[in-house]
């Protein structure tokens, strides 16, 4: 019976129940980089993990020996509870001080054994109940109409407390609820409430850059972000672009803003157009980690843009404030790219893998229809009369009247006498309708 969600699989060995970790299927996963190095400094911290992204650091008062993937029955308030060994060694100090995890009162909680076939088996039955127990609990919620979300269960390794996660905007008061809880659950309970990040990271999933969710992946503690972040980016203020999974700005805009910031205190400020024997030149877009400017001749347009390094700015800027201008802004013993529009390349083309016949044929179809609806320029057509056109017109059911060929000096005659003498136009017209 094999169980993904906390990142082990379970087999019948020899008939004895064993678990075995299985790599990837769990939160908040790391990559133990000194696992194969010697331990220089002896410690016996653990990093223990439980369901999603829970995971606390226990002290080895056993002397076992333990590595990383190892099911252990841990210290819990109260009983027991029963998580995977995630780091050990050096690795360990150094996550204690990323996360900043001070142990209660200064002591650590103790490793009491390695799981037993016994704790397994009970371990199993208690994540069997997390499901129908969330789905209960959000229906007594809504039925005494608290405003908030219970987004997941996790039961200890003993059955004895269960941990409910909850997401709500206000300050709720859930003790008539955890009271309901404790009579239909029978067992202790623990409320929780998380952000929409950390509800975001219990989900899990894949972002826009194509990798795993960075709160979800290794991220334990978030840090406020806004929208300065982006502005000092010089990134485009789309909250399509810059928001979550989680409805919330991304935590990725936090990783560079450091760099840029420090960057932008290099930059001069250009208040003004730079001034020039050519002209004005305006401030169009700055490259920040490239330290250049790029400046258009036209205040409404990108005409003209030529990109400058900071430095030539800071003396231009310099000349311009003594009241001088110079002769053109490209230094002359620099090098400066003149920026052109580039476009798609057929390799950069999203419509390259399409089928090249059909499209073919359908500009060939396209065309032949637009030849065919054109006038034939062999074949001018003679203006006719509205009473000539009506006597040509076929009748209904009946076929195009062959054209006769030997009318053609008839027809010259009709119409010129037409326009001489209208009314004999008219009687010439009459008996030749008689006729037909």
């Amino acid at each position: 019976m094999p169980e993904m969600g906390r990142g082990f699989t379970v087999c019948d060995c020899n008939n004895e129940l064993c678990a075995r970790p299985v790599e990837g299927c769990f939160k908040l996963h790391e990559t133990p980089w000194l696992e194969e190095y010697p331990d220089n400094i002896p410690t016996d911290i653990f990093e223990v993990r439980f369901k999603n992204t829970r995971r606390s650091y226990y002290k080895n008062v056993n002397n076992l020996d333990l590595k990383r993937g190892d099911i252990v029955a841990v210290e819990a308030s109260p009983g027991h509870d029963i998580g995977i060994i995630s780091l050990t060694g050096d690795m360990v100090a150094k996550q204690i001080r990323r996360t900043g995890f001070t142990p209660f009162n200064g002591e650590y909680k103790k490793i009491y054994r390695k799981a037993k076939p016994y704790d397994i088996e009970r371990w199993q039955e208690a994540i069997a109940l997390e499901h129908d127990t969330m789905i209960q609990s959000r229906q007594i919620a809504a039925e005494m109409g608290l405003d908030m979300k219970i987004g997941d269960v996790e039961y200890q390794g003993d059955k004895i407390k269960a941990i409910f996660y909850y997401i709500a905007e206000g300050r709720v008061d859930f003790r008539e609820l955890i009271k309901v809880f404790a009579e239909r659950f029978h067992i202790r309970i623990e409320m929780k409430q998380i952000g929409a990040r950390q509800e975001a990271g219990r989900i899990g999933g894949i972002g826009a850059c194509g990798r795993e969710l960075c709160c979800a992946s290794w991220i334990s503690s978030f840090s406020s972000v806004t929208t300065n972040a982006a502005r000092v980016q010089d990134i485009s203020l789309n909250p399509q672009k810059l928001a979550g999974q989680c409805s919330k700005l991304k935590c990725c805009l936090m990783y560079e803003y450091d760099v840029y910031a420090d960057a932008r205190q290099t930059l001069p400020r250009v208040r003004e157009p730079l001034q020039a024997m050519d002209g004005e030149y305006y401030l169009v877009k700055t490259d920040i980690l490239a330290r250049t400017m790029s400046f258009s001749s036209s205040k409404d347009s990108m005409a003209n843009m030529v990109t400058i390094p900071t430095s030539r700015v800071r003396e231009i800027i310099a000349m311009n404030r003594a009241g001088k201008k110079v002769d053109s802004i490209i230094d002359k013993d620099s090098v400066v790219t003149i920026e052109e529009p580039t476009f798609r390349t057929e390799e950069d083309s999203i419509t390259r893998f399409d089928n090249q016949n059909k499209r073919r044929r359908k500009n060939k179809n396209r065309d032949k229809s637009q030849r065919d609806r054109q006038p034939k320029a062999d074949a001018p057509q003679e203006p006719q009369s509205s009473k000539e056109s009506a006597d040509v017109k076929p009748e209904k059911g009946e076929g195009r009247p062959p054209r006769e060929r030997h009318n053609k000096r008839n027809f010259r005659n009709r119409r010129d006498s037409r326009h001489d003498n209208p009314k004999q136009a008219q009687a010439n017209a009459t008996p030749a309708k008689k006729e037909e």
